[in-house]
């Protein structure tokens, strides 16, 4: 498999090809340590050592990131007025075809999947592929026990609005603390949720989406790159019991830590 070296550039970075001619013009690109100016020159994109201004660009077919999304930020590739979750993202990684799979309001932290895989993006936001994600939520008054079966029928929201049958549960020791499991992602759904039941959130965190769960350590605004096994949990099914009780031990480090 070959390819052009400047359409390999441009596929693996967020240099435009106006950006490439300027840096092979001026001697900044090199393939297995010689000097190239010439972008039509044809590699290949696994075996070639290509290196551009000093930096070495890794060869990745599809990627996928997780974020650790802070308040303030939206989750859009762009936007004029405000900050993106693409600007949380190094240079080493960030590329033009990668995107936030899905949305969190701007005031909603926690977990992020920046990707350029667009049908595992469409599978994982599908009601219909049954793909679960998992919050955490600080209520402004006490959790009372009927919101369980008023969730588990599909709560109507504003303007009667379906929700689909969602689980939510209390965290333990904590009478302002809950854990709810979504199958969809309508707009700032769970506030909704909430205010149907006459109840507010403060604040809203999501830990988990399918059988992939945020690493504890990976704090506020920061990201990794996941392996292929781990997109695979991304689209598990995990037992809702299971994952409550794995959560409720410590789920105030959630807040204290990030």
């Amino acid at each position: 498999m070959t390819e052009r070296l400047d359409k390999f550039i441009s596929a693996q970075t967020c240099y435009t090809r106006t950006d490439i001619r300027k840096l092979l013009w001026k001697r900044k690109v090199t393939v297995d340590g010689k000097i190239i100016r010439d972008g039509e020159v044809k590699i290949n994109p696994e075996m070639s050592d290509v290196t551009v201004n000093g930096r070495k660009i890794i060869y990745r077919d599809k990627v996928y990131i997780i974020l650790n999304k802070p308040e303030g930020y939206v989750c859009a590739t762009e936007d004029k007025n405000k900050k993106t979750v693409m600007e949380l993202l190094g240079e080493d990684i960030r590329r033009k075809d990668i995107f936030p799979s899905g949305r969190l309001d701007k005031d909603t932290t926690g977990m992020v999947l920046i990707t350029n895989d667009g049908p595992l993006s469409h599978r994982i936001l599908s009601p219909k592929k049954h793909i679960p994600k998992y919050y955490i939520v600080k209520l402004a008054e006490p959790f009372e026990e009927k919101y369980v079966n008023i969730f588990e029928q599909g709560i109507e929201i504003d303007r009667g609005e379906k929700c689909l049958p969602a689980k939510v549960r209390q965290c333990p020791d904590c009478e302002n603390m809950a854990f709810i499991e979504l199958f969809e992602g309508k707009y700032h759904q769970v506030k909704r949720m909430f205010a149907a039941v006459d109840n507010n959130v403060e604040k809203l965190t999501r830990i988990q989406m399918g059988g992939l769960k945020i690493p504890e350590k990976l704090g506020i605004g920061e990201y990794m790159e996941i392996m292929h096994k781990d997109v695979e949990n991304l689209l598990k099914t995990p037992d809702f019991e299971e994952v409550f009780s794995s959560v409720g031990g410590n789920f105030s480090s959630y807040w204290i830590n990030k």
